[in-house]
């Protein structure tokens, strides 16, 4: 089976990487190499076999029916909120006063919040590990820390300080194309600017790294935007945005609209989101100081990539899921289509956002246990 086929590629990949490294004297018996059985080509030709998700978490709650489907945000695989905030299309208002809930058990049970500002104009829902950041315009922000039980109000539109804490010491500087340091109070421009023509992300790395030099900083830092020529752009700082070294990106075939700095297990990767927004993105993985275009046979024409870490990158596209691992591209037996949004959550779990549930997949790489979350109203 296809399903099968998946797991035992993205598996030989794994066992290949780690028996790679040796140390001392061990001798591992290398693994037998794939059978033609499992060639991408062949395995192209197949419809991919589905797995059911391993459970439906289905719980009713009391919103009458007026109201709209929710927006459904999770932080990790237990913690989530919904807020209902329009009925028939209409933004909330006296006869459709906006609703918050959330989820302590990854979505088999509910609990209803005050929300801070139930009527506006507009209204929005942010989420990051230990913040929940209520918009609602005009009347601002409104954020909370302990899980919804407090908030605390912003009057302007501008980002509250709680929220931009929770994007790390290094951000964008809204309306400035500018690389700035969060002080705790203010997102301050940094002295020295990447040189690039273009900025879309700047990300730190998570842990402690060593420079050439030998100095240890919490980094790297890269910054990396698509020019207005549709090229790749990024640059790299090991002094905590001190100075910059420019990274050239190999090239590709295409043009790039939004190029974004993704970190994971086994470090930093750029995705290049095409203009149109459909083409499969262009991909690269840092590999020491330099970037490295990382692409599969097979790999399809359109879709999202999302990497998962050990190389492996998860797709979704019209023929479903799959993995890009190896330089191949197989078939996974995700309950994914490409009606769905797919998002890699800090605690390594992936949710995928549907038309009428979201999905919850747990589990390392390509081998996931998928959950169902679906909510009924009145």
């Amino acid at each position: 089976m296809v399903s099968r086929r998946a797991r035992r590629v993205v598996a030989l990949v794994l066992v290949a990487a780690v028996s790679g490294c040796s140390i001392g004297d061990i001798r591992r018996t290398p693994p037998a190499p794939p059978s033609a059985s499992v060639k991408p080509s062949e395995s192209a030709d197949l419809p991919p076999t589905i797995d059911p998700v391993a459970e439906v978490r289905r719980h009713r709650l009391a919103v009458p029916q007026r109201y709209d489907r929710p927006h459904v945000e999770f932080v990790d695989a237990e913690l989530g909120y919904a807020l209902f905030a329009a009925c028939d299309g209409q933004p909330s208002g006296p006869d459709c006063p906006a609703l918050l809930w959330s989820t302590r058990d990854g979505g088999r049970s509910w609990q209803r919040l005050r929300h801070p500002r139930p009527i506006a104009d507009e209204q929005q829902m942010y989420t990051a590990p230990g913040v929940l950041a209520l918009l609602a315009k005009p009347h601002g922000w409104w954020t909370s820390t302990d899980g919804g039980r407090s908030f605390r109000h912003s009057p302007s539109e501008a980002d509250p300080p709680q929220w931009q804490a929770a994007q790390g010491r290094f951000q964008l500087v809204q309306g400035t194309g500018k690389v700035g340091r969060w002080t705790g109070t203010k997102l301050r421009p940094l002295p020295t600017q990447p040189r690039l023509p273009a900025l879309n992300t700047v990300l730190e790395l998570d842990g402690r790294s060593v420079s050439s030099g030998g100095t240890e900083f919490d980094g790297p830092l890269v910054a990396a935007g698509a020019g207005e020529d549709g090229r790749p752009y990024a640059a790299i700082s090991w002094n905590e945005g001190r100075s910059w070294q420019e990274t050239p990106v190999p090239e590709f075939d295409g043009e790039v609209g939004v190029l974004r700095v993704k970190a994971v297990s086994d470090g930093l990767w750029l995705v290049g989101e095409r203009p149109d927004r459909i083409s499969f993105p262009a991909l690269w993985r840092l590999a020491g100081q330099s970037w490295q275009r990382v692409r599969a046979e097979g790999q399809p024409e359109s879709g999202q990539a999302v990497p998962l870490g050990a190389g492996v990158v998860a797709v979704i596209s019209p023929r479903g899921a799959g993995a890009l691992v190896g330089g191949r591209y197989v078939d996974l037996p995700w309950p994914v289509t490409a009606e769905h949004h797919l998002q890699l959550l800090p605690d390594g779990t992936l949710v995928a956002s549907g038309p009428e549930s979201v999905l919850l997949g747990t589990g390392h790489f390509g081998d996931r246990t998928w959950a169902a979350v679906v909510i009924e109203t009145d």
